[in-house]
């Protein structure tokens, strides 16, 4: 009797396991998880996220109904994704680089299919905005160990994992300033929002933990770690902000705290104005004596740029074939003028040089479809804005739309801000929990 009852006891807990794991409400549950575990993992781990990225489009696949799919995907936002990987795809067909060059380029282009992917399973789900708290939560953590590494530079983390010899650099224990910096500038500016938010429903508990938050990351980044890149763009963020959130009076008063705040830290910060200053530095260490710098060499990639594009203005030199333009002009040069790069750390620039005209149209064409669909009030527009403005300032700079750090948040950012956005389209506004600004 007793095996009897075991026996039919086993295929009912099979069966029940076998019913949870094809529950669609559980499989949309695993991959929004998986998705925060993507942006748990960014800022600290290139490989971490690599893998939790497969995961989740193993945990997607079961959830995808085909004809929604193909019908999300005609959208702009998802569409153009889509079109600058085919191009960049068809590029290795007019390329005369090697194929380990055509394949990088692909691969650092790959992650936008992800985005089309992002924007398709947010719509359908109410968790998005936790996977930006998550990523806030990890942003946080990492200020942290960063401010116990600018005490001891020995704990980071990169003399034991980075390639090559390393020198400790304080206030670095995983990756470099450039990303860390992107990512505390682009969440203390998130921030902004849910502050004032909390601060017009009376809620000053909440305003004060959230501001107290955003200025730990203002000040790791003015007196830990100071990225250039970061100092130039958050200033313009901000101010987009008060712009679009706060009426003219408040954001007059708001701009005026800013200023002094500047001023505090200017005065504050010796670190501070050594990064300043350090683009004066630049300038003259190439422009002058031809040797290599961050500013200064920026202005001779950009020149030798513009000439190869001038070359090839329509469809450019092809996909991967920044490098070895840059090889031949280097032939016969010293200094400055002899170095070679496969970036010359310009997005537009980046684009124009391997997919001419045509690459440039669909570079903008991303961006301003992307900017257009955040047009609306409430926090998941701005954090979606706020990602494609960051990425459009920096990519002045550097071609983050393309490296692996700074491409992921923007994949990330847009496509669940975007499936949320779109949702609520379609949805009653409580679906977003995301209320109004205005102050």
């Amino acid at each position: 009797m007793t095996e009897a009852v075991r026996t039919d006891a086993a295929p009912s807990r099979l069966s029940v396991v076998w019913s949870a794991l094809n529950d669609p409400a559980a499989q949309i549950r695993r991959a929004d998880w998986l998705a925060g575990l993507i942006a748990v993992l960014l800022p600290w781990t290139t490989t971490g996220v690599g893998i939790a990225v497969v995961l989740w489009l193993i945990a997607f696949a079961p959830t995808v109904e085909p004809r929604a799919l193909l019908q999300s995907f005609r959208r702009p936002v998802s569409a153009l994704p889509i079109a600058l990987f085919a191009l960049v795809l068809l590029g290795t067909l007019w390329s005369d680089a090697p194929w380990h060059d055509q394949t990088h380029q692909l691969g650092q282009v790959s992650k936008f299919l992800v985005l089309p992917l992002l924007v398709y399973h947010f719509e359908r789900s109410t968790r998005g905005l936790n996977v930006f708290i998550a990523f806030l939560i990890s942003c946080l953590l990492l200020a942290l160990v960063s401010c116990v590494v600018a005490l001891e530079p020995n704990l980071s983390a990169k003399l034991y994992f980075s390639r090559g010899p390393y020198l400790p650099t304080s206030g670095i224990f995983v990756k470099n300033y450039i990303d860390q910096g992107q990512e505390f500038s682009l969440c203390a500016a998130a921030l902004a929002y849910p502050v004032v938010t909390a601060l017009r429903d009376g809620r000053n508990g909440k305003a004060l933990l959230l501001a107290a938050a955003a200025l730990a990351l203002v000040a790791n980044m003015i007196f830990v770690v100071t990225s250039r890149t970061a100092l130039v763009t958050m200033p313009i963020m901000l101010v987009i902000f008060l712009l679009l959130h706060l009426r003219w009076r408040v954001a007059v008063a708001a701009l005026c705290g800013m200023v002094l705040l500047a001023t505090g830290a200017w005065y504050g910060s010796p670190h501070l104005r050594t990064t300043v200053g350090k683009f004066f530095i630049d300038y003259r260490e190439t422009m002058v004596q031809n040797n290599e710098s961050g500013m200064g060499s920026r202005l001779i990639y950009w020149g030798k740029s513009l000439k190869f594009f001038a070359d090839a203005p329509v469809i450019g030199h092809g996909t991967g074939s920044t490098r070895g333009l840059f090889e031949k002009a280097a032939a016969g040069q010293i200094g400055a003028e002899a170095m070679v790069v496969s970036n010359p750390h310009n997005q537009t620039l980046n684009v124009a040089v391997q997919w001419g005209t045509v690459g440039v149209i669909l570079l903008y064409a991303l961006w301003i479809a992307h900017l257009l669909l955040f047009r609306r009030e409430g926090l998941v527009s701005w954090i979606g804005l706020l990602v494609v403005i960051q990425n459009m300032l920096t990519s002045v700079l550097n071609s983050h739309l393309f490296d692996f750090n700074e491409g992921w948040i923007y994949v990330l950012g847009v496509g669940i801000a975007g499936g949320m956005t779109l949702a609520r389209r379609v949805s009653p506004p409580a679906r977003q929990a995301s209320g109004s600004a205005s102050a």
